[in-house]
């Protein structure tokens, strides 16, 4: 039973997580910027942890750790939120979240320059997988009535890469700290960051909506229900029903917002996912640590 506990937490996390896109459309309608969400998404999310880190008396780090939680919350969270946003406000909330998912060809690499992990011809096809879907999205999920411009693109890539930094990130830190601390610290750093970049607008009862949705929703709820899940389950299997988001993201842009995407699109969104369920159900070698990849 607690098994299945885990996986239904799972299930819970990416589909919140699956829900960031199409509901930053409507704050994106509404005027509200993109880095504007990304800095009330850190900013009420870091709230959120801390007053939970607070009561559980966990909000304590090692002074040598701070400096590195600090830079985590600039590249981690400033930049991998903004350029989320921006990757949705130019191409989309389905395409951005499958660019968000070419992630692991950097934990690859990653894992592979930093930790000494081998690419085994299994990872390397799966890396082959998750390049073809990019370009196939990139370049060839194009028609008349759907355009992806080259920013969206870019940042949709830059989120992506970003967004591997979890891994890093959550390998090094986690078997010492609880998320809750983690994210207590880095999220307020991140949204310092952003800081500058804002330009606040006027706020209606509909941005407000979102900007809290976002921040409770898809940031404190989501990596505590992930969390959670991992307590019960392995890191791969979390992995593997966690790329259910990109695909939760995807029906709810085409329901939500009519999104269109071509066949080609689909096809390279497919190969991507592919990719990470096979990086996933890679099997791990023997007495080596388990890797956790943190999601967005």
């Amino acid at each position: 039973m607690d098994k299945y506990i885990g996986y239904l937490q799972i299930i819970a996390a990416a589909t919140l997580w699956g829900l960031l896109g199409p509901i930053s459309k409507y704050g994106l309608q509404e005027g509200v910027t993109p880095h504007e969400l990304a800095f009330w998404r850190a900013s009420l999310g870091a709230l959120f942890f801390i007053l939970h880190s607070a009561k559980h008396k966990n909000l304590t780090v090692q002074r040598k750790d701070i400096p590195v939680f600090l830079i985590f919350g600039v590249l981690g969270v400033s930049v991998f939120f903004g350029s989320y946003q921006i990757a949705i406000k130019h191409a989309g909330a389905a395409v951005s979240a499958i660019l968000l998912y070419t992630a692991p060809i950097w934990v690859a690499i990653f894992s592979r320059i930093l930790f000494k992990e081998e690419l085994t011809p299994v990872k390397l096809a799966a890396l082959g997988l998750a390049l073809t879907g990019t370009v196939l999205v990139c370049f060839n999920g194009q028609s008349d009535t759907v355009s992806l411009p080259l920013t969206g693109i870019l940042f949709g890539l830059l989120s992506g890469f970003t967004y591997s930094l979890h891994y890093i990130f959550g390998k090094t830190f986690l078997k010492n700290y609880q998320p809750a601390t983690l994210y207590a610290w880095c999220l307020p750093a991140g949204a310092i960051a952003l800081l500058p970049w804002v330009t606040f607008t006027a706020y209606s009862p509909i941005k407000l909506a979102v900007i809290i949705g976002l921040a409770f929703l898809c940031t404190y709820l989501a990596y505590y229900a992930y969390c959670a899940g991992l307590r019960r389950l392995e890191a791969t299997q979390a992995a593997i029903i966690a790329t259910i988001e990109p695909v939760v993201a995807a029906v709810l842009a085409v329901l939500w917002w009519n999104e269109q995407l071509t066949a080609a699109a689909y096809a390279g969104g497919a190969l991507v996912i592919c990719a990470v369920i096979v990086i996933a159900r890679s099997p791990a070698k023997p007495k080596k640590s388990v890797i956790t990849v943190i999601n967005n």
